[in-house]
């Protein structure tokens, strides 16, 4: 099975790995564009975006399954939340989707995401780290490391091949 990873970031990478296990697959990471803003801002977007990436790795890899990841924010009565979300893309179906961990956002965060900037560099600046989104991520940060970003996408990837196995034993 070869499976094409619509992103070259680290740990959208390790997510998908963890959850495919031992299987025998081969993983391809391309860098597949979202086609929504740089900073998704709705489960709407974000949900279009995981879709975008895992259909286009499909289709620009050459594989199996195609894999989008994609983080995003939700406004919400209580403030701005951090959302996460998943898609998966095989020959011949629908993608399936998963969502995973939201927590709120600090008012000084969030204030500067409802001002245009993105959440990477924002908490880059906020925790005086670099690659915050290549390593414990936004999540890691505000839950001092109980979460991680990987963890995070792992728990999606996982509700992911749930489902994608469920499906398949489904057809028969």
């Amino acid at each position: 099975m070869k499976i094409i990873i619509g992103t070259e970031n680290p740990a959208k990478i390790t997510a998908v790995k963890n959850a495919f296990g031992e299987t025998e697959a081969e993983f391809l990471s391309l860098d597949i564009q979202s086609g929504v803003s740089d900073q998704p801002f709705s489960d709407d977007e974000t949900i279009q975006g995981a879709i975008n990436r895992a259909v286009g790795a499909l289709k620009q890899g050459n594989g199996d399954i195609g894999i989008g990841l994609e983080g995003g924010v939700q406004e919400s009565k209580h403030g701005l939340l951090i959302c996460n979300w998943g898609a998966l893309a095989a020959k011949g179906r629908e993608p399936i989707i998963a969502g995973g961990a939201r927590i709120l956002l600090p008012e000084e965060v969030a204030s500067r995401l409802r001002a245009g900037e993105e959440l990477g560099p924002v908490m880059e600046d906020f925790a005086h780290k670099e690659n915050v989104r290549k390593k414990e991520g936004a999540i890691g940060i505000f839950t001092d490391g109980f979460i991680k970003r990987d963890e995070m996408f792992t728990h999606i990837m996982n509700l992911l091949v749930g489902q994608h196995t469920y499906q398949t034993k489904q057809k028969g």
